[in-house]
């Protein structure tokens, strides 16, 4: 595959064939290495060749193959000539996660680790299919979808400064409980506020570096030992419906004729099909949202429980990870409204930008860039340059390194356990197997991921975090 190196940390697929724009990858030498060993190149060309794509395609250093566009992809679309596409989304709609400070410190409450543990996990539910204990009905459930956050602070799950610490406060105002499919809220009822499965975490962790003093000080992360807790979690079986029912219905109305991949199925978003999608799409942020505001809720009551106190409790931020959005960025010299994807992407806005929540508007806004099961995480802020270099967005995660099924055959649960205890890490899981499709090894090195992520400038690294205890669904 041709490639043109820009810089150290910047590598470029030009037009070629039926590409409508170029590509770029962020990704120093050895993460590019890494990009090169599945499909994640050959679908962001394909991502490159669709119909009102702008500027370029991106992948973001954390790279690896997904569904339709890789995992890390980010691509703007005009809103007259472009598309719409669930598998620019993902199947798990706003996957995202939520970072909590608290005012303990390791030492009040390295004795109770594992207690914790054990008291959040019988508040929140965590597994394949699990269920939650709080049960609603179809009416309540399609409140939440249209609602989002607002609908969980309202009934007592949480505090109005959440809200304000939340990407879109907490509500995608386009969602439309309406266009959701039977199967879809039957499958949202039962799993509202329960972790999942696969990748999805929940970890107690301490600051262990602060590289940015007067920014980590507006975030509220202030000394080396201060507890953090970190949720990932998505849209469960709601969104993963909503994804499935939509490429079904694109894919009847539209067929597949003219795609460089048949999973990049898609339809023009000013179309009925293209509006009930997004509309759709934006219920299950919603309900994803709700989802981490209650987990948080039971956080601070289990913090309650076993520490006498959740006073100080207090969310950083809450980002989403697979979305599409409208916003206004430069193009040509000229401020327009595009359609973003961000695919296993981050928002990284700069200063100023009116998105951010007033009380980070002069730093910008927050980006939790989790590592892998028993790695350190990181706290980043936007900045105004990842604007200007890639629709305001960055790396999520540590990104896949080898496939699940891979992992399962080099690793054992048991041993990973073993392993991070020798660490002082102590893990709850629900499955084994699941532990070892989620080996560290089995991903790449988040240290990498952030350190190119920050020197590329789409993102500005603020606090290392590194974990005391986890869950896995």
């Amino acid at each position: 595959m041709e490639f043109k190196k820009i810089n150290d940390l910047t590598w470029q697929i030009p037009k070629q064939g039926n590409m409508r724009v170029t590509a770029i990858i962020y990704a120093s030498s050895k993460l590019l290495e890494s990009i090169k060993r599945d499909k994640t190149l050959q679908q962001l060309k394909n991502v490159a060749c669709l119909n009102g794509i702008q500027k370029a395609a991106y992948v973001m250093p954390d790279a690896h193959q997904g569904y339709g566009f890789p995992i890390g992809g980010v691509a703007a679309f005009d809103m007259e000539e472009g598309i719409i596409s669930p598998g620019g989304v993902g199947y798990d709609i706003n996957c995202g996660v939520r970072l909590l400070k608290t005012e303990f410190s390791v030492g009040g409450v390295e004795n109770k680790i594992k207690e914790l543990l054990n008291e959040i996990a019988r508040m929140v539910p965590a597994g394949v299919g699990k269920e939650g204990h709080f049960r609603i009905n179809r009416v309540i459930l399609k409140e939440v979808c249209v609602k989002g956050a607002e609908w969980a602070v309202e009934n007592g799950y949480g505090i109005e400064e959440d809200l304000q610490r939340t990407e879109e406060y907490g509500r995608m105002k386009g969602a439309d409980a309406s266009f959701l499919s039977k199967r879809a809220i039957e499958r949202g009822i039962p799993q509202i506020g329960t972790l999942g499965a696969g990748n999805h975490f929940l970890e107690i962790q301490k600051v262990s570096a602060i590289y940015d003093k007067k920014i980590g000080d507006v975030f509220g992360i202030h000394s080396i030992d201060q507890i953090m807790v970190m949720i990932h979690c998505g849209s469960r079986g709601l969104g993963h419906q909503v994804a499935s029912d939509y490429i079904r219905l694109m894919e009847n109305k539209f067929g597949i004729k003219g795609l460089a991949d048949r999973e990049l199925i898609n339809a023009p978003i000013h179309s009925d099909l293209g509006k009930k999608y997004y509309k759709s799409m934006s219920a299950a942020v919603n309900f994803a949202f709700v989802n981490r505001q209650m987990i948080s809720h039971w956080v601070r009551n289990a913090f309650k429980n076993v520490l006498g106190s959740s006073k100080g409790i207090s969310q950083v931020y809450d980002v989403c990870h697979n979305v599409a959005k409208f916003e206004n960025h430069m193009i040509n010299g000229k401020s327009r409204k595009v359609c973003i994807h961000r695919k296993g992407a981050t928002r990284s806005f700069g200063p100023g930008r009116e998105e951010i929540p007033v009380v980070y508007r002069d730093v910008g806004q927050p980006v939790m860039i989790p590592g892998s099961m028993g790695t350190a995480s990181y706290i980043l802020v936007g900045t105004s340059e990842a604007e200007n270099l890639s629709f305001g967005s960055t790396a999520h995660g540590a990104g896949r390194l080898m496939s699940r099924h891979e992992a399962l055959r080099r690793f054992r649960g048991e041993e990973i356990k073993r392993d991070l205890e020798k660490r002082g890490i102590t893990l709850k899981s629900m499955s084994w197997r699941g532990v070892a499709e989620e080996a560290p090894a089995a991903y790449k090195d988040v240290d990498e991921v952030v350190r190119t992520s920050h020197d590329a400038g789409i993102g500005k690294m603020v606090a290392q975090l590194v974990p005391l205890g986890v869950i896995k669904g």
